[in-house]
C-alpha cells in the first residue's frame, strides 16, 4: 500500500495534505455569499468590443426589388416573423410639436396597403402625438429588425380616418388594450400606481357592462408615404439602401427607385 501511495507523486512533488477529521472541520458560514459586480462604467466602456452588425446577415438584391414598396415590405416582414424577431410590428413614429421640436415613440403598425402607400396606426387624438399630428400632419415611421440588420424608413403626410373606421378598429383590439385606452389621460402626471389601478378597475367594469364601448378620442391614422427606404445592414458597412419615391397621386401611385450611398 505504501508503494502505491508513493506512486501517486513524482520525485520532488508534494503530497496533498490530509483532510482534517470530520469533527475539526470549520462550520459553514451562515451569511450569504454576495456576487461581486463591477461598479458603473461609462457608455464607451460598455459598448467597447461590441460592434453593431457583427453577425451573419441576409443579403438584399436591390436589382430584383419590386416596382412598389408594399410587396417588398410584406416579404421583409414575413422574413422577420420567420426569423423570430420579437415584436416585428413595432415601429417608431416621429412627429414635430408646436415649437418645432421632434418627438418619437414606439407604436404598433396595423396595416399597409398593397402598394405600400398607406401605413395605418392608431392613437389617442388627445395624446401628445395626436395633438402634434393635428397641428402638423406629417410624420416619419421607422421599423428596425435587429436580428436581420434591416431597417425601413417611411416619410409622408398623415390623415385621420373617420370615427366609424376608428370604432371598427377599436373592436379588434385585445381586452387589455381596450381597457388601457378607456383609462385615457395618456402622458398626464400620475400620482401613484394605485391611482392608475383604480382607474383601470373602473374602465374594466365599463367594458364588461358595455362591450361595444369605444374610448373617446380613439383615432386611426394613415401615413401617406412620399418616400419609403429599405436599408440592409452589413458587417463591413457595405449597407444596401434602396429608396422608393412616390411620383403619382395616392389614388394611383407611381414609384421611382434610387440606390443610395451607405
Amino acid at each position: 500500500m505504501a508503494a502505491e501511495e508513493e506512486g501517486l507523486t513524482g520525485p520532488g512533488e508534494a503530497r496533498p495534505a490530509p483532510e482534517p477529521a470530520a469533527d475539526t472541520r470549520p462550520e459553514p458560514s451562515a451569511e450569504p455569499v454576495h456576487e461581486h459586480r463591477p461598479g458603473p462604467r461609462s457608455v464607451p466602456e460598455l459598448l467597447l468590443g461590441r460592434p453593431p452588425m457583427a453577425r451573419p446577415l441576409p443579403s438584399f438584391d436591390h436589382a430584383a426589388a419590386p416596382t412598389e414598396p408594399g410587396p417588398l415590405f410584406v416579404d421583409w416582414l414575413a422574413t422577420a416573423l420567420h426569423a423570430g424577431v420579437l415584436d416585428p410590428q413595432a415601429f417608431t413614429l416621429s412627429t414635430v410639436d408646436a415649437d418645432g421640436m421632434p418627438d418619437a415613440r414606439v407604436l404598433v403598425l396595423r396595416d399597409v396597403d398593397a402598394a405600400g402607400t398607406g401605413w395605418n396606426f392608431s392613437a389617442a387624438a388627445d395624446s401628445p402625438k395626436g395633438r402634434q399630428l393635428a397641428g402638423h400632419p406629417a410624420a416619419a415611421l421607422t421599423v428596425y429588425w435587429p436580428q436581420l440588420g434591416r431597417q425601413v424608413r417611411v416619410r409622408g403626410t398623415v390623415e385621420r380616418a373617420a370615427d366609424l373606421v376608428a370604432a371598427a378598429e377599436f373592436a379588434t383590439r385585445s381586452p387589455a388594450a381596450r381597457v388601457g385606452a378607456l383609462v385615457g389621460r395618456q402622458s398626464e402626471p400620475l400620482g401613484s400606481v394605485d391611482e392608475y389601478d383604480e382607474a383601470e378597475a373602473v374602465a374594466r367594469r365599463r367594458l364588461e357592462t358595455y362591450p361595444d364601448a369605444v374610448a373617446p378620442g380613439h383615432a386611426v391614422y394613415t401615413l401617406w408615404a412620399h418616400e419609403v427606404e429599405f436599408w440592409q445592414g452589413d458587417a463591413q458597412r457595405r449597407h444596401i439602401r434602396l429608396r422608393y419615391t412616390r411620383t403619382g397621386p395616392v389614388s394611383s401611385p407611381e414609384w421611382s427607385r434610387t440606390l443610395l450611398w451607405p
